[in-house]
């Protein structure tokens, strides 16, 4: 099959601290980027001036696209949850972009994950491989936690399922837990496993912890626990990261029971990759198997980390082309 270069789209990844955008193509049947650029979301007042900023820096204008958004997408808009930045496809349109949709960025993470390179996955335990045949799930933690879910049939059909499977409960698994959701319900009343785990959560659990233990704690920077953690892991910084990782193993088993994602669970977000010594060391992949009757059936499910940092535009570009041959 020769090249493919005949259309340029838009993709981009738009998260609660950072926006990021490239070009991309279809190469031999698999979505190449090109221009990337990244930006703090403050950077532009406004959604839109973002977008358009970086259309003017392109030579080759992109004739539609598909942005992943962190949050909720309704009628074709979304007011972004940790983030004042809002926009509509209608607005989106106005650029010149025909079709151009909006899509939460853990579905284009799913979208994404197929395709991401072998040698950007670590591996965190179980089988080399999944079940080429079934779901797999995407989640993990950055500004906030995104779940999403690649389904796919014998006939090879796949469909990403959009959710909001970080604003479920926290679920505790021992007794330190179940005090550090009686400490977080005074603040918050119902508390999400948001609220633990991604990085104010970090913020969050470390102080728990801290009142737990019965010490002060002054840090009010997220960066600054994992930074000690990773430097000095029998610090109390230590002790939160590993709490952390633990409670991200059995959510992501709580996922993959959920989702039936026996083709494997892919951890996605900004803090995986940055704590991925220290993530392979701790009780994630012990508390992800400590599923009561179901070990066994989680012990056949790999789990890897995501340390692609353009995942969510490959899986964007996916849909972007998808949406451009239908068009």
């Amino acid at each position: 099959m020769g090249l493919t270069r005949d259309k340029t789209l838009l993709v981009g990844d738009v998260g609660g601290t950072n926006a990021r955008f490239a070009l991309a193509h279809m190469v031999e049947g698999k979505p190449v980027l090109e221009h990337h650029d990244s930006f703090p979301a403050s950077q532009y007042p406004t959604f839109l001036e973002g977008v358009a900023a970086f259309i003017d820096g392109c030579e080759v204008k992109p004739t539609g696209g598909v942005i992943a958004v962190a949050g909720p997408v309704e009628d074709g808009a979304i007011d972004l949850t940790n983030s004042p930045w809002a926009v509509s496809e209608t607005e989106l349109g106005t650029l010149g972009l025909s079709p151009v949709r909006l899509i939460n960025d853990f579905e284009a993470l799913a979208w994404g994950a197929p395709v991401v390179p072998a040698d950007c996955l670590e591996h965190l335990g179980g089988p080399a491989e999944g079940d080429p045949h079934a779901t797999i799930a995407v989640l993990g933690p950055g500004t906030g936690f995104g779940v999403s879910a690649l389904v796919r049939n014998l006939r090879g059909e796949e469909i990403a399922m959009p959710s909001e499977g970080g604003h479920a409960c926290f679920p505790p698994g021992d007794p330190i837990e179940d005090e550090i959701l009686r400490i977080l319900r005074r603040r918050y009343d119902r508390v999400s496993i948001e609220r633990l785990i991604c990085g104010p959560g970090l913020l969050n659990m470390h102080r728990a912890l801290a009142e737990i233990d019965g010490r002060e704690t002054h840090i009010d920077d997220p960066a600054e626990i994992t930074t000690t953690a990773l430097a000095d892991p029998s610090s109390p910084c230590g002790a939160t990261l590993a709490r952390f990782c633990a409670i991200l193993g059995a959510v992501a088993g709580d996922i993959a029971l959920t989702t039936g994602a026996r083709g494997g669970i892919y951890i996605a977000g900004g803090i995986a990759p940055r704590i991925l010594p220290f993530l392979k060391a701790s009780p994630f992949r012990q508390r992800f198997e400590r599923k009561g009757r179901f070990k066994d059936y989680m012990a056949d499910i790999p789990t890897w980390v995501i340390t692609h940092k353009h995942a969510a535009l490959l899986g964007a570009a996916r849909v972007a082309f998808a949406d451009a041959d239908q068009a």
